[in-house]
């Protein structure tokens, strides 16, 4: 009798495939494992790099249009006994601004604000703030007052002679809104620049109606306190060239919508991710990038003999120089950035972080009288 048999795999050649198997096997998790790792690495990269561009990218395009129309030499606020300090946005209530003092003590808001380590700690160190001031480039400016009296155009006003409202015809795009540039319409909170050749004023605009934009004195919605008509010192009443505040307004003056720009970095309202906020006037923040953990700014200033550059904040007394130096001369900001990645990067443990470090040439104050006029 024939018994059929049928021969398997020996023990040993078992054992060979399964080690073979299983070192492909390793091999291919080992691949799958470092892609996973190295797809991480770059997302949490990624990340980082987009809120340093979303940080960096916006306050560049901001610090550019500091002063703009403005002037090197800010802004007159109103000066003498009685008058109130001028309210700061930033990142904790009760901030004011450093006024410059100029030869004929009028007092000026400056084009740019330093805030050096006025903002919060964040892993230990120190923030830093930042306010600018500039135009609404978007917003048509106003001419006042109207080139046929009691015929405005859409782009002609006339000033009270108090300077405390302004008349504007009903279709004026100031209270309708500029819909061609995506322009809203002044409302409560806004700033107004009035210039002419006398200078320039500043007011904040505390109720609008139909044909009317008016600044009054004390009033709650002037939260800077710009309009404080009853110190003895008014940029309002001393540009109208003639101090009467019954007499019609004839000085030619332009109107523009001033915006008030700061930048700080907020740790109270997600605590733990800190964002880079931007503030225009005194309305609710924006956050624009998170997360943001270091933000120093430095300054270089002009002054045509020293010229001192990385300029923490102001004003600044060169000891050895004997020169005192404010914000009127500043020229070129120096931006230091850090930020974080939203998310710990699983094989590190860790956040990834990245930094960036940039100058900024401030267009409108880079400017520099080269000739002394005899």
């Amino acid at each position: 009798m024939h018994i059929s048999r049928d021969d398997g795999f020996t023990l040993v050649e078992m054992l060979v495939s399964i080690t073979i198997t299983l070192l492909v096997t390793g091999a291919a998790l080992n691949t799958f494992s470092n892609g996973l790792v190295i797809n991480d690495s770059a997302s949490q990269l990624s990340d980082s790099n987009q809120n340093l561009r979303a940080g960096t990218n916006q306050l560049i395009r901001d610090l550019m249009q500091a002063g703009r129309i403005i002037g090197p030499e800010g802004i007159p606020v109103p000066t003498g006994a009685g008058v109130q300090s001028f309210a700061r946005p930033g990142p904790t209530s009760g901030m004011t601004f450093n006024t410059v003092v100029d030869d004929d003590t009028t007092l000026n808001l400056p084009s740019i604000t330093t805030g050096y380590q006025q903002g919060p700690t964040i892993n230990g160190s120190r923030t830093d703030i930042v306010t600018i001031m500039t135009v609404d480039e978007f917003m048509p400016m106003i001419q006042t007052p109207p080139v046929t009296a009691g015929s405005p155009t859409q782009v002609e006003a006339t000033i009270a002679p108090n300077g405390q409202s302004v008349t504007l015809p009903a279709n004026s795009p100031w209270l309708t809104g500029d819909t061609t540039n995506d322009t809203p319409p002044i409302q409560v909170g806004d700033l107004v620049l009035f210039k002419n050749p006398q200078g320039m004023a500043l007011l904040t605009v505390t109720s609008v109606d139909s044909t009317h934009i008016y600044f009054a004195s004390g009033s709650p919605a002037d939260w800077f306190h710009f309009n404080q008509f009853g110190v003895p010192q008014v940029p309002m009443i001393l540009i109208k060239q003639v101090v009467d505040t019954s007499s019609v307004w004839t000085q030619k003056t332009t109107m523009f919508r001033a915006l008030m720009i700061t930048y700080y970095v907020d740790n109270t309202t997600t605590p733990g991710a800190p964002r880079l906020t931007r503030q225009v006037n005194h309305f609710p923040a924006q956050a624009l990038a998170g997360v943001v953990e270091d933000l120093d700014l430095t300054y270089d200033l002009v002054d045509g003999v020293n010229n001192p550059t990385d300029i923490p904040s102001l004003p600044y007394t060169d000891a050895v120089a004997g020169v005192t130096y404010n914000s009127n001369q500043i020229r070129k900001v120096n931006i230091h950035m850090g930020v974080r990645s939203e998310a710990m990067s699983k094989p590190a443990q860790d956040y990834v972080r990245n930094h960036i470090s940039t100058a900024v040439d401030v267009r409108s104050l880079a400017s520099v009288d080269r000739y002394v006029t005899q």
